[in-house]
């Protein structure tokens, strides 16, 4: 488990991995180290058998993120070479929190901007307090957004919001963005801690084996057919069947009691 650090703190609440960014002064605006650092928390949440689902927030009550921390730019994204670095770090830190097997939660309070935004993509669920406000000001900056950067905001919203979020760079509020389908759910800001709290509870106590399998199996149906493994799907389904925690779960029903998943 990595040790906490100033702007990134990393835990471990039983079976739920939790990640802090934590800039708040900044409104948690992501440096350089943060992007580095939140690859390597999602590489050893995945190693770690103990947790079963990573929860990623960001400190105080301001922000989830206000994207990238623009005051090391000139600095850390001022010529080619230190474009590509920077770049490639943020691209490891995003690819690897969409590639974890286990399931992940996006809890957002306030801005969740630009590369913040980005993180919160690559979760599985985003539940927002009311007073989230969403938006991605690439257009306002100049910068340029890749197609391995968009694909998420594309598959998620769907081209045409997609388009309207970035042609406008504007920001939208939490209704508008569950409206969209950006979000999963948006509640009250007195309601996000428990609604969260919940849904990562009702998730670590769910069979593991089920619920990898339904992540690794949506996204080959996202894939084209052609490139989709059918067969890998068949096998994470078929891991399920004959798993301990299937006959586990048979015998949790039958008895009317809560089931005891094991991951195996």
């Amino acid at each position: 488990m990595p040790e906490p650090s100033a702007q990134l703190i990393v835990s471990r609440d039983q079976a739920i991995g939790r990640i802090v960014l934590n800039q708040p002064d900044k409104h948690n605006a992501i440096s350089l180290d943060m992007w580095r650092g939140l690859a390597q928390a999602v590489d050893d949440f995945q190693a770690d058998a103990q947790v079963r689902m990573v929860l990623i927030e960001g400190a105080g009550d301001k922000a989830f993120s206000a994207g990238a921390d623009i005051s090391q730019f000139e600095k850390q994204r001022g010529s080619q070479e230190t474009i590509e670095i920077y770049n490639a770090a943020v691209a490891a830190a995003q690819n690897t929190l969409q590639g974890i097997a286990k399931p992940t939660i996006a809890k957002i309070r306030g801005y969740c901007l630009g590369g913040g935004m980005g993180v919160a993509l690559r979760c599985d669920l985003r539940i927002a307090a009311a007073d989230a406000r969403f938006g991605i000001p690439a257009a306002r900056i100049g910068l340029g957004y890749g197609l391995d950067s968009l694909r998420p905001l594309v598959q998620i919203v769907g081209p045409s919001r997609a388009k309207e979020i970035l042609f406008t760079a504007k920001r939208f509020d939490a209704a508008q963005a569950l409206a969209m389908g950006l979000i999963n759910q948006c509640v009250a800001v007195d309601q996000l801690d428990a609604t969260v709290a919940d849904y990562a509870a009702t998730i670590a106590g769910n069979a593991p084996l089920t619920v990898t399998a339904v992540k690794r199996i949506v996204a080959e149906a996202l894939r084209d057919e052609a490139k989709c493994d059918r067969a890998l799907c068949q096998s994470l389904v078929d891991a399920c069947y004959t798993s301990e925690d299937y006959a586990e779960g048979r015998r949790a029903f039958m008895e009317k009691r809560k089931p005891t998943f094991r991951g195996r």
